[in-house]
């Protein structure tokens, strides 16, 4: 009866490890598939004149993307500069403060909006800005992407600054040094590591949204750097170029989603090299 029961776990076991198995080797395959198409289509039109000049008019050749490359990098500086900061706070408390029934709405607030949808996220920000101020501007793209971005922050501070040993903590305190201090000197400094991880995961998906930025930002075909203004990005101009009639703007907006690839790759694989290098 015992080797039956043997038996039979035993087949439980490797019938759930090569379906485990079989399930990773289609996620990766897919993953290199997509990796691969877009490479392939993509850089063909990878070039000079891709990051340094500004589109051309349909019909004429040539042109680049550098006003969508320079907008997408203004719109996600400006959204780093609300996120980051109060979503490090946010951490921070929930962290170190958090208790009751306040708390547990913050922590249901924060799932809440990292579940939300990028383009309610952009329809919310369309409401509150673009409608008092009557027009589309780099201001709202930025306050939607960093709507995006304040959950994720949030949600690495905490879980990283709960993984620092409460030992660190203990000893800081009973060395007399103030509750704040202690935050700010052994805390967050033991966790930066992993919480500049999470700021980067964070500003990588804020850099491949579209949706939002099609109610707020909008685009724009020139070189804009005033906020109160449209601004063009690499996402919603990859979206108009793919639905036009025209092959030079399709060869463009291939080369604008290898771009962007390549930006999430190299921004994740430095969040993972630059923690692994810290632990």
């Amino acid at each position: 009866m015992s080797n039956l029961r043997y038996r039979k776990r035993k087949l439980t076991q490797d019938v759930m490890f090569i379906s485990s198995y079989v399930s990773a080797v289609i996620g990766i395959s897919l993953l290199f598939l997509i990796l691969g198409y877009v490479f392939y289509k993509g850089v063909r039109g990878i070039n000079l004149d891709f990051f340094l000049r500004l589109p051309t008019p349909v019909g004429v050749s040539g042109g680049g993307m550098s006003n969508a490359l320079i907008g997408s990098l203004y719109l996600i500086g400006f959204a780093s500069l609300f996120s980051i900061p109060i979503g490090i706070l946010i951490g921070v408390y929930l962290s170190e403060f958090g208790r009751g029934a306040f708390a547990s709405l913050v922590r249901f607030l924060t799932e809440t909006l990292a579940g939300l949808p990028a383009i309610v996220a952009g329809i919310f920000a369309y409401t509150v800005i673009v409608i008092p101020m009557r027009k589309f501007s780099a201001l709202a793209g930025s306050f939607a992407l960093s709507i995006l971005m304040l959950p994720i922050i949030v949600k690495s501070t905490e879980e990283l600054l709960k993984m620092v040993p409460r030992d660190l903590r203990e000893a800081s305190l009973a060395l007399g040094i103030p509750k704040w201090k202690t935050i700010v000197k052994v805390v967050l400094s033991t966790a930066k590591s992993g919480i500049l991880t999470g700021i980067i995961l964070a500003v990588a998906r804020a850099g491949g949204e579209a949706a939002p930025l099609l109610f707020t930002a909008l685009g724009n075909s020139y070189m804009n750097l005033y906020p109160h203004e449209p601004m063009a990005s690499l996402p919603v101009q990859l979206y108009v170029y793919a639905v036009s009639p025209y092959e030079d703007w399709h060869q463009k907006a291939w080369a604008s989603a290898l771009v962007l690839v390549g930006i999430v790759l190299i921004a994740s694989v430095t969040a993972r090299s630059y923690a692994s290098k810290r632990r």
